[in-house]
C-alpha cells in the first residue's frame, strides 16, 4: 500500500478522483437541502459535459502533443446520434437511464469511428497543418448535420439531405429537421449520469496515460525521431489518442444533446472548439486535474456574470488574461512550489514528533 501511494502519479490520480467525488457529494447535499436555484441546477450537466470534453482533449493536446481544433465536431456527432438513438428506442426501452446510457455509448462509438476514418489521412500531418484540417473537419460536420433530415413513421426510420427527398407517412415525426436541428427532444440527461461520465472519462484517460501506450504517446510527443528509432509506431499511437479522444467527446456530446429540448448544429462550431481548448490550456497541458477545475470555473464564470450584461464578456476576457499570466509565470510557479514544500515539511515534522513519542 505504501509503495502504491508513494508513486507520484498514483497520488495525483487519487487526488483527482477524490476532488470529483467530493464535489459531487457536496452538490448533491446542497440540492437535497434546496440550496440551489433552478438556474444553478441547469449548470450541473453542462459542467460535467465540458469537464469530459476538456479531459479528453487534454489527452490529445497535452499528452500526445497534437493541436486539434475539431473537438466540437465529434461532440456534435455524438449529440445528434444520441438524440436519434434515444428517439428510436423510446418504445423499445422503457427505462430512461438505460436509454440514455445506450445513446451515450452509441454516440461515442460513432464519433470514435469517424475519428478513426478522419485520422487515417489527417494524422500524417503535424503542427499548424493538423490544426487547420481538424478545424475544417469540425466546420464540415456542422454543415452536414445542419442539412440532414431524420424522421420516423409507421414504415420505420428515414434519413435524407433535403425535404424533397424526405416523405414521412401519416403520424410521422421529424427527429432532426435540417437547419432547425433537433426539436422536441426528450430531456433524459441527469447530473448523476454526468458524474458517471466524468469518472469514466478520468478512468480511461488516466489509465491510458500511465500505461505502456501512454508512455509511448509521451515519447512521440517529446521526440518523434527518437521514438521512431526505438521501434515505436508513431502513427498508430497518435491514432489511439485521437480515437479515444473522439469517443469520449461523442459520449459527452450525447449527454449534452439530451439535456435540452431543442438543439441546432450551429452550437458545435469553431467557437466551441476554442472554448474547450481554452479550458485545456488554462488548466495546464497534460494536467488532468487542472482541466477539471478550469472547465468548471470558466463555464460558471460567464454564467454567474450575466447580470453585468454587456460587460460580462469583457471581464471574462480580463480574467482569462490574468489567469494565463499567473499560471504560466515562473515566479508564480516557484511560489506555489515553495508553499507546497512548506506544507509537506509541516506534515513530515508532525509525523516525526508522533514517531518519537
Amino acid at each position: 500500500m505504501k509503495k502504491i501511494l508513494g508513486n507520484k502519479n498514483t497520488r495525483t490520480n487519487l487526488v483527482t478522483y477524490l476532488v470529483v467525488i467530493a464535489a459531487f457529494v457536496l452538490v448533491k447535499a446542497c440540492n437535497s437541502l434546496d440550496m440551489l436555484n433552478s438556474s444553478q441546477k441547469g449548470y450541473l450537466v453542462p459542467i460535467c459535459v465540458y469537464i469530459s470534453l476538456a479531459v479528453s482533449l487534454n489527452l490529445l493536446v497535452g499528452v500526445c502533443g497534437e493541436l486539434s481544433l475539431g473537438h466540437a465536431g465529434f461532440m456534435g456527432i455524438g449529440a445528434f446520434a444520441g438524440v436519434v438513438i434515444a428517439a428510436v428506442l423510446k418504445d423499445a426501452v422503457a427505462s430512461d437511464t438505460v436509454r440514455l446510457l445506450l445513446a451515450m455509448i452509441t454516440g461515442g462509438l460513432i464519433a470514435g469511428v469517424m475519428g478513426f476514418l478522419i485520422g487515417i489521412p489527417v494524422l500524417r500531418l503535424r503542427g499548424d497543418y493538423l490544426a487547420i484540417v481538424t478545424l475544417a473537419f469540425g466546420e464540415i460536420m456542422k454543415n452536414i448535420i445542419g442539412n440532414t433530415y431524420v424522421g420516423m413513421d409507421e414504415e420505420g426510420f428515414h434519413m435524407a439531405i433535403s425535404t424533397s427527398k424526405m416523405k414521412l407517412g401519416e403520424g410521422g415525426k421529424y427527429i432532426i429537421s435540417g437547419p432547425l436541428g433537433a426539436t422536441g427532444v426528450e430531456k433524459l440527461a441527469t447530473f448523476t449520469m454526468g458524474f458517471v461520465l466524468v469518472m469514466f472519462t478520468l478512468f480511461v484517460v488516466l489509465n491510458l496515460i500511465n500505461s505502456k501506450e501512454g508512455r509511448a504517446i509521451k515519447a512521440v510527443r517529446d521526440n518523434r525521431i527518437a521514438a521512431e528509432s526505438v521501434g515505436i509506431n508513431v502513427t498508430a499511437f497518435r491514432m489511439k489518442a485521437f480515437v479515444v479522444s473522439a469517443f469520449l467527446a461523442g459520449m459527452a456530446g450525447a449527454l449534452f444533446g439530451l439535456n435540452y429540448s431543442s438543439m441546432t448544429a450551429s452550437k458545435f462550431n469553431f467557437n466551441t472548439s476554442i472554448n474547450i481548448l481554452v479550458f485545456v490550456v488554462l488548466g495546464g497541458m497534460g494536467n488532468i486535474l487542472g482541466s477539471v477545475i478550469s472547465a468548471t470555473v470558466l463555464y460558471v464564470l460567464p454564467e454567474a456574470m450575466r447580470s453585468l450584461e454587456d460587460f460580462r464578456m469583457i471581464l471574462y476576457a480580463v480574467v482569462l488574461i490574468l489567469v494565463m499570466l499567473f499560471t504560466w509565470s515562473p515566479k508564480f510557479k516557484e511560489a506555489v512550489g515553495a508553499a507546497s514544500e512548506k506544507i509537506t515539511g509541516l506534515f513530515k515534522k508532525k509525523k516525526e514528533v508522533v514517531g518519537n513519542e
